[in-house]
């Protein structure tokens, strides 16, 4: 039975090793996104890294992507930004890939 508790905990480990990368990719691809839509929206040096902290923050509002696209969405229909939903989604997508690159790369 040793085997089989050894495997399971194996498996548990993976588990929580793989969302923590996860979620530590998700704060990535949010600041990144952060600092994207700050430079739309003309913001830069600490005003940018601000501005990409309250996009963190707002992924804690609620499971999933929604919360940071309404961020974004809302912010630039304020601001006037014309960018499409699909072109905010798309940038997201992107910046995932670059983020789960970069936690890849730092070992």
């Amino acid at each position: 039975m040793s085997g089989m508790d050894d495997r399971e905990d194996a498996f548990e480990k993976k588990f929580a090793h793989d969302e923590a990368l996860q979620f530590k990719a998700e704060a990535r691809r949010n600041k990144l996104l952060g600092l994207w839509a700050a430079e739309l929206l003309g913001k830069s040096g600490d005003a940018a890294q601000d501005y990409a902290k309250e996009v963190i923050r707002a992924d804690f509002e609620e499971a999933g992507d929604a919360d940071v696209f309404r961020k974004i969405r809302a912010d630039f229909d304020a601001a006037g930004i014309a960018q499409s939903d699909h072109q905010i989604r798309r940038t997201m997508d992107e910046l995932m890939a670059t983020a789960v690159e970069q936690i890849r790369t730092e070992g």
